[in-house]
């Protein structure tokens, strides 16, 4: 089964957004010092253009967060443990799933998003590697469900 195959079932789908979704909310939570009021100021206000919002960004973005990916996937599959694989190549999943995102956040009309997004893209990088042991594990997890 494909990585991506987890997306095609909504019930499925809706799972791993609202994982990444406490995924994400851990992260910033647990993040400290300046840098870490920074971007607990600016997810706030990110999280204040509506409810949903990060959830529905995530749903948004996961298809093409894991359809880049998958190669990764696919490459940690063939050495025996691609939730392992990842999370020992969190650094270059981060740059991957960074990709993205800039060329999400390029595209939208979303000027106060773009603008918060900006002043920490620079120093999220870090943020983001850490956070690719658990996205791997909420893959992995899904990924064995049978379709």
């Amino acid at each position: 089964m494909a990585l991506s195959d987890i997306l095609h079932d909504q019930a499925l789908k809706a799972k791993v957004v609202d994982d990444c979704t406490h995924l994400i909310d851990r992260q910033v939570a647990a993040k400290g010092g300046l840098g870490g009021m920074a971007l607990k100021a600016t997810y706030g206000v990110v999280k204040g253009v509506g409810a949903g919002y990060i959830p529905g960004a995530i749903g948004r973005i996961l298809p093409e967060v894991v359809t880049s990916l998958e190669p990764m996937w696919a490459e940690g599959e063939q050495a025996g443990d691609p939730v392992a694989y990842l999370s020992q190549n969190q650094t270059q999943a981060a740059d991957v799933i960074l990709g993205v995102t800039d060329d999400r956040v390029a595209n939208t009309n979303n000027g106060l998003v773009k603008s918060s997004y900006s002043k920490l893209r620079q120093s999220v990088k870090g943020d983001v590697a850490g956070a690719v042991p658990g996205l791997a594990e909420i893959l992995g997890a899904y990924s064995s469900v049978s379709l």
